[in-house]
């Protein structure tokens, strides 16, 4: 059985740091990239789900029927409002 020297185990933290401020600083430099492709594909679907949708409501009123007006209520009768008396 081997044992972790010293040095080693220094060596060990030294690289895990190293590749930390690595990995930080990448993603520092590729973040802004990246969520400007996120933001341009999002605006992109946007856009072709609002021309689907006026597509879908013209072709919705050309195939429609005219609006017909409704048809007046019969009158049964005039409306008395009664007055309750103690």
């Amino acid at each position: 059985m081997e044992t972790a020297s010293f040095t080693g185990v220094l060596k060990t933290i030294a690289i895990l740091f190293l590749i930390y401020y690595a990995v930080k600083f990448l993603f520092r430099l590729l973040a802004p990239v990246i969520v400007q492709q996120v933001v341009k594909k999002a605006e992109q679907s946007f856009h072709q789900q609002q021309q689907y949708n006026q597509q879908q409501y013209n072709t919705q009123n050309n195939y429609s029927q005219p609006a017909q007006k409704p048809q007046e209520k019969k009158k049964v009768g005039e409306y008395i409002d009664f007055e309750e008396i103690e």
